[in-house]
């Protein structure tokens, strides 16, 4: 099969190599995926995880990508729940070989099905969004009707899932990036939006709930605004600062299925719009994730037409 290797962690995406490799056998628990479509997040060449196994030991040439959306092509072992042709989505483990190719080993329970009317790109579009962002909310954040909640990179690719939740579940949404997100952080339903090159975040005032997805300068700054019970949740490390009388919580995306088949029914529904930006084929995805120009929205690789 075709995929998409990486072997020298210093050299990032230029790295990346398109080569044949054996179609991966399903282990106890497992479905083997014929991949349609898959994601990408340019942040996991810097994961241990990609480089090396549970063990520590070294494990490239690795396939990279942990979002996928295609149909099950054979079942291991003790394997129930999904059936042989069943279109799937989700997310697949950290320490596997991962999406970028037309075939992929993964665990039946980080699966969900995918409905017959949501395209296999936007099926690949949603697992690390739109889980990072209703964990982030629900589970981590509690989010309530009537608080206040900042979004950072409310354009991005999580930060416009983050938006729209937060819109859904009844919070005021102050969304934040570039002067030139401005007009689609409000398209996502931010309220107000925040340019953090020239406005000032402090000026928003207390808030109950940070999704903080840009860390440093910026966290510590959010860590300040979040009032007397309040969250700050982050996916980008521990933040530098805590809330003075609130929580910090960093956490790591995980897979659900239950919160997979919440996200994609928004979808359907058009509660939710996904944020997809480059559609590129596996011959073609080198180049897509080493562009000349800043892109928005997620990149998404298709395996077949």
């Amino acid at each position: 099969m075709k995929a998409i290797v990486v072997t020298d962690q210093a050299a990032g995406t230029a790295g990346m190599t398109l080569v044949e490799r054996p179609e991966p056998q399903a282990a106890i628990n497992d479905v083997v995926v014929q991949v349609h479509a898959s994601g990408f997040v340019g942040t996991e060449l810097g994961w241990p995880s990609t480089w090396t196994d549970r063990l520590g030991r070294d494990r490239t040439p690795s396939i990279p990508g942990h979002e996928l959306a295609g149909v099950v092509t054979a079942l291991g072992y003790g394997t129930t729940g999904l059936s042989v042709g069943q279109r799937v989505f989700g997310l697949t483990d950290w320490y596997r070989d991962g999406t970028l190719a037309e075939y992929a080993a993964v665990e039946a329970r980080n699966l969900a099905p995918l409905p017959g009317d949501v395209d296999f790109t936007v099926g690949a579009s949603l697992p690390i969004s739109g889980l990072t962002a209703w964990q982030g909310l629900v589970v981590h954040g509690r989010v309530q009707p009537g608080q206040r909640v900042i979004a950072h990179g409310a354009a991005g690719a999580v930060g416009s899932m983050v938006t729209q939740l937060a819109r859904e579940f009844g919070a005021y949404v102050i969304g934040t990036g570039r002067a030139a997100d401005r007009q689609a952080a409000l398209d996502f339903g931010a309220n107000e939006f925040v340019d953090l090159d020239n406005e000032a975040l402090e000026d928003v005032g207390p808030v109950d709930l940070v999704f903080d997805l840009i860390g440093g300068a910026i966290g510590k700054r959010s860590a300040a605004l979040v009032r007397a019970g309040g969250t700050l949740v982050s996916i980008v490390g521990p933040s530098e600062a805590r809330p003075a009388d609130g929580l910090a919580v960093d956490f790591v995306v995980e897979s659900d299925r239950a919160q997979l088949s919440e996200i994609v029914q928004r979808v359907r529904d058009g509660r939710l719009r996904t944020n997809i930006g480059t559609v590129a084929t596996l011959d073609d995805a080198v180049a897509a994730f080493n562009p000349t120009q800043r892109r928005t929205g997620k990149t998404i690789i298709r395996a077949r037409s």
